[in-house]
């Protein structure tokens, strides 16, 4: 990476069109302050930005560009991906706005590829209506997955609470069938190097939740964490990494333990998401940890209910703009540390 840490240019995907995405994106950028943390480049086109606008209090003057190489620092820019009109109607779910949303996506995506944006924070889309011949992924990170280098992984971040997956969107049927061995290392070993370099905690300290009620209660209550769990994470520990449990699931987060680790693996979606968004009120972040770009989003959907009604609270997205911002920065300093004991020994030599 080793890139510029100021002006740091935030590629952002437009989302569904008839979904909240396009007012929060707005709103975040009412603030003027944000620009001198970054330069925004949305995908999409300034004339569906300027009827989005109306349908709530707005003063955000768009840059529209037709190339990348015309955004401008200070300036809300947009990219301007297509020249015809869309029909929108906020709230509906529409086939067709979901080809806009893959298109903005999968634009944005190159873009990051080819280092013309430096992060990307994509706005939330309809998993349902993205779907065609051309675009067969469930969502963002299985696509990012393939596009870019590195092992995806799920991980939830509020502060200094940080939730990962094992297995993310999975059907609960075929969790037991996911965890293997090689799966458990793998993903273990991808948030230990995240929270390394991409939020500067030097000896990370990582709990595991267990598959089962009670983490199996010996044997009970299901084998899958005495058999697959507990010798996977210990031969994990005694390779030095910091890795604990697997811990009972359903009083992990009441009783504060969580607040012990810098990082709280859960065996499936729900088993983590669940407790992560009742302790972060709206504020949470979606990060694609593992790849060797930055991608953020925030912690909800397209909201087609309070579309248009400038009811959208922006705070997920905003905060998703700056953990990228954040995670850009640390992976530089990061960098440039590992870099220095190799000059130093060239210097000897």
């Amino acid at each position: 990476m080793n890139k510029k840490a100021e002006n740091i240019i935030v590629g952002i995907s437009i989302g569904d069109l008839n979904g909240i995405g396009s007012e929060v994106i707005l709103k975040t950028f009412e603030d003027s302050r944000m620009l001198e943390l970054c330069t925004p480049v949305i995908f999409a086109n300034a004339k569906i930005l300027s009827f989005v606008k109306k349908s709530f209090t707005s003063t955000v003057q768009f840059h529209g560009v037709d190339k990348l190489d015309q955004v401008l620092p200070g300036k809300v820019n947009v990219y301007n991906l297509w020249k015809e009109g869309v029909d929108i109607n906020l709230g509906s779910n529409d086939e067709k706005i979901g080809t806009y949303a893959i298109k903005s996506f999968v634009a944005a995506t190159k873009a990051l590829k080819e280092d013309l944006i430096d992060v990307l924070v994509t706005a939330p889309i309809n998993k349902y209506n993205i779907q065609s011949e051309e675009f067969k992924f469930p969502g963002h990170t299985d696509y990012l997955g393939q596009e870019l280098e590195g092992n995806a992984l799920m991980m939830m971040v509020q502060d200094n609470l940080r939730v990962g997956l094992l297995t993310d969107h999975v059907p609960l049927s075929e969790v037991s069938s996911h965890l293997t061995e090689e799966l458990i290392t793998r993903k273990i070993e991808t948030v230990r190097k995240s929270l390394i370099q991409d939020f500067s905690i030097v000896k990370p300290k990582i709990a595991v939740l267990g598959l089962n009620p009670h983490a199996g209660d010996g044997g009970v209550i299901g084998k899958e964490d005495d058999l697959v769990l507990k010798p996977t994470l210990k031969k994990i520990f005694d390779s030095g990494t910091m890795v604990f449990g697997p811990f009972p699931a359903d009083g992990f987060f009441g009783s504060g333990q969580y607040e012990k680790y810098d990082a709280i693996v859960a065996t499936y979606h729900d088993q983590g998401l669940i407790p992560f968004k009742t302790l972060s009120f709206g504020k949470g972040v979606n990060y694609t940890a593992g790849l060797n770009k930055v991608r953020t989003s925030p912690d909800h959907g397209t909201a087609y209910d309070i579309a248009g009604k400038d009811m959208a609270d922006y705070n997920s997205f905003k905060e998703a703009v700056y953990l990228a911002i954040d995670i850009f920065r640390s992976r530089n300093q990061y960098e440039e540390i590992s870099e220095k004991p190799l000059k130093i020994k060239e210097k000897q030599l």
